[in-house]
């Protein structure tokens, strides 16, 4: 009979086979175990929990939302612990699913530019990718990595710096033909400023005046879900934007957008990380193949 250790991971290990095959008996006989093992170390999970992830007044197993959760958490868990242990044991090339999260900037102009280079590089890897400037919870999007701009808040999460971006005020020339260039902070909250509809850390537009850095509260006509998408509506001529030097490296130097205030700029930079679930476990070779890649590649044109 197989001895499934009573562990963190055997008890993962059981509970989704026990899910998997509809019931603990159906569970039991795929582990090689008997029903009232199987039964008791679930419940010996729940005790350790303090939740109940089964309800066990029907006839075949069904999930408490806490069992769901716990569940979803675990299929990734062992998922990561069973490829690095392949991965250790046998020496072998980074593969499997790979589920990235990242803001849509970074998305447009680093990762899906630098996929073919990364997939060729790991053949056996593949890629699920999903942008968005709202951040997510690793847990609940299954996702490996989430690449975050801004300050990192405290979190269990592991943080790889992949560098910084200058960020500056910029506009369309269509837009100053209509409206003028602003040559203050005073001129500028004349301006329609375009920001973000989704929070930020600081939304205010810092710009240096006298010698001192004033706060700037964009309070345009048009807010936008994210960066790329402010981007757009400058270079349509709608209104100033407040974006990452990386998203308009090329619009600068072709003459679609011009910067504003370049000396009242405090200079203020924003940072990228990569970041993962971890808890001082191995990195699945998956994730390092994809963290040493970035940091290889990226450049933010930071300082």
């Amino acid at each position: 009979m197989m001895r499934v250790d009573v562990n963190r991971f055997g008890e993962m290990e059981v509970f989704v086979r026990a899910v998997e095959s509809g019931g603990f008996s159906a569970g039991a006989r795929a582990l090689d175990m008997s029903p009232s093992a199987v039964s008791k170390l679930v419940s010996r999970l729940e005790n350790r929990l303090g939740t109940r992830l089964v309800n066990r007044s029907t006839r075949r197993l069904q999930l408490t939302p806490e069992g769901c959760a716990f569940y979803e958490r675990s299929v990734v868990i062992l998922a990561d612990l069973k490829e690095a242990e392949q991965c250790a044991a046998a020496g072998e090339a980074p593969r499997g699913r790979l589920r990235v999260n990242a803001n849509v900037p970074f998305g447009k102009h680093f990762l899906l530019p630098l996929l073919p280079q990364f997939l060729a590089r790991y053949p056996e890897i593949s890629v699920d990718i999903a942008l968005s400037d709202i951040v997510v919870d690793l847990l609940e999007a299954r996702a490996d990595v989430a690449i975050r701009a801004g300050p990192m808040k405290s979190s269990s999460l592991v943080a790889r710096k992949l560098g910084a971006t200058r960020m500056m005020i910029v506009g369309a020339p269509a837009y100053f033909a209509m409206r003028g260039m602003p040559r203050s902070a005073d001129e500028l909250k004349r301006h329609n400023l375009l920001g973000p509809s989704y929070a930020r850390t600081m939304p205010a537009w810092p710009v240096l005046q006298g010698g001192a850095v004033v706060d700037v509260t964009p309070t345009g006509n048009v807010q936008a879900s994210d960066g790329e998408a402010l981007r757009e509506l400058a270079l349509a001529g709608i209104g100033l934007a407040r974006i990452a030097a990386f998203q308009v490296r090329d619009d600068l130097a072709a003459g679609r957008l011009a910067n504003v205030l370049e000396e009242a700029n405090p200079g203020d930079l924003e940072d990228v990380h990569a970041v993962f679930l971890g808890n001082g476990g191995p990195v699945p070779a998956r994730v390092r193949a994809l963290l040493d890649f970035l940091a290889e590649t990226v450049d933010l044109g930071g300082s």
